[in-house]
């Protein structure tokens, strides 16, 4: 009995320094998110095209396509004005090196969205969105 609860013991050990070690990456690693979460929130597709790549995989509703960085502003400020945001939460942010990803909830037009975005860095630490998609958040009961 002492032998099982000894394994237990250090099981939960492990499992708490992961939850601190996720803890930690939610801090200044992340920083990038921090304008792209904000512009996201305001519905600013300008702003948001600031950190596009030059070209980029979008995916709004159910169209998808490779587009350019002023093609892919084009889409989201026509998403933007048919679905006004009124808010944005992150639910989950991860990434390695010079790639991270953020999925978040999108409240916009009384609508609820689920928001993907994938960017990378190549070498200096200017994050560039590689990938972006949205789409209709489906109700789970």
């Amino acid at each position: 009995m002492k032998k099982i609860l000894c394994i237990l013991l250090f099981i939960a050990s492990l499992l708490a320094g992961g939850e601190l070690r996720a803890q930690q990456l939610g801090g200044g690693e992340f920083a990038v998110f921090a304008p792209i979460t904000k512009y996201l929130s305001q519905g600013d597709a300008a702003a948001l095209s600031s950190w596009f790549a030059d070209n980029l995989d979008v995916t709004v509703i159910s169209s998808s396509r490779n587009c350019s960085k002023s093609q892919a502003r084009q889409i989201l400020r026509t998403f933007f004005e048919a679905y006004t945001p009124r808010s944005f939460q992150v639910t989950h942010k991860a990434g390695e090196a010079n790639k991270k990803y953020l999925i978040g909830q999108l409240n916009a037009g009384g609508e609820l969205f689920q928001v993907t975005i994938y960017a990378t860095s190549a070498g200096s630490q200017t994050y560039k969105i590689q990938q972006l998609n949205i789409s209709r958040q489906t109700a789970v009961y």
